[in-house]
């Protein structure tokens, strides 16, 4: 551990560093590039989600900050083709507001939805839980049914939860299923889940500040902590299994903090983190939170790209530089031990 006052150098030097490289990046590095008017934005890449067969559109609409069918149509419009939902956002609005936009057009569209489960949960409940996503949602069967926020192996052993699987297949009213995660044990999770193929589809908090083949380039002599080291291996399982992967939080607290000074000609932070994730190998796609129509349409401005542009590095560097103290990072779990009566803080501030 580095004394208070090297260490304050260190980020002060880090700091200063963002101004330089956001300098650089003004000069219009290649990123998105601008579009004319008459050119509005269009998904233009598509993945197949594991072996599931689905192709769905590499930048995906997340609804959890949203409840309105118009922003849902929109992205609908601009091509994204893959919804995730769930009953808990926004009080099951999000599923309303996801039915009440899609309805018409649900032989084109893919949607996710998920419930929070027990170890104790019994089939019977959950089949009405899922009756009443399949009512909000207006249609007959999802796409895809996720064990939502699993961050405890005994929900994954639940085998209730496997009966209402394999019942709710048989009546068409599930494709796949999956589990979701973020928490500070979700490698023990996915690693259960895929090594007993308990899933078809992982949506796993994936960025590039957990993954320390990139993280740690730029960290490995400062005194911060790589998260989640074993995420890479865990993706590459999931790949090799053809578990469907798809990535969630992946502008590493980016909505909670101010993107301006990260935008640049032709470019924005959002397209080089989004262009980060879409470059793995072992990832097929990516859901982002979707909130308005222009947001909509500067976020589809990486879709298509499937490998970092000049320059995308450095943005990302200078963004750990800034916010990686800032920013609670999935699993990381440095505040675990902060609380005398052992409240879980990262859960619950999660």
């Amino acid at each position: 551990m580095a004394n208070g006052s090297n260490d304050l150098g260190r980020r002060e030097f880090l700091q200063r560093g963002v101004t330089v490289t956001l300098g650089a990046c003004a000069l219009g590095l290649p990123g998105e590039g601008p579009r004319a008017a008459h050119n509005p934005p269009q998904v233009r890449g598509f993945r197949t989600l594991g072996r599931t067969g689905m192709k769905i559109s590499d930048i995906s609409m997340g609804t959890s900050r949203n409840d309105d069918p118009s922003v849902v149509r929109h992205a609908f419009e601009r091509g994204i083709n893959y919804f995730d939902t769930a009953e808990s956002y926004r009080d099951s609005r999000s599923e309303l507001a996801v039915g009440e936009a899609l309805h018409a057009h649900r032989d084109q569209v893919f949607i996710a939805t998920k419930t929070i489960t027990s170890p104790t949960d019994r089939r019977g409940d959950l089949m009405e839980r899922l009756h009443g996503s399949l009512k909000r949602l207006r249609t007959e069967h999802v796409d895809v049914y996720f064990n939502h926020s699993v961050n405890d192996v005994a929900r994954l052993k639940n085998p209730e939860w496997y009966e209402f699987i394999e019942l709710a297949k048989k009546q068409g009213k599930i494709r796949f299923s999956g589990m979701s995660g973020h928490g500070g044990r979700l490698i023990d999770c996915l690693d259960y889940a895929i090594d007993n193929d308990l899933v078809d589809v992982i949506l796993a908090a994936y960025n590039f500040g957990q993954d320390p083949k990139f993280y740690e380039r730029f960290t490995r002599s400062f005194d911060f902590v790589a998260n989640q080291a074993g995420l890479p291996r865990v993706l590459k399982k999931a790949n090799a299994k053809g578990v469907g992967v798809v990535a969630m939080k992946t502008l590493m607290g980016g909505r909670l903090n101010d993107l301006s000074a990260y935008q640049w000609a032709g470019g924005s932070q959002e397209g080089a983190a989004f262009r980060w994730v879409l470059s793995s190998e072992h990832v097929d796609a990516l859901v982002v939170s979707m909130t308005g129509t222009e947001q909509i349409d500067g976020y589809l401005g990486a879709s298509g790209m499937a490998k970092l542009a000049r320059g995308d590095e450095q943005r990302l560097r200078s963004y750990i530089a800034r916010h990686s103290e800032s920013s609670c990072r999935p699993g990381c779990n440095a505040c675990a031990n902060g609380c005398p009566l052992g409240v879980p803080i990262s859960d619950v501030l999660r």
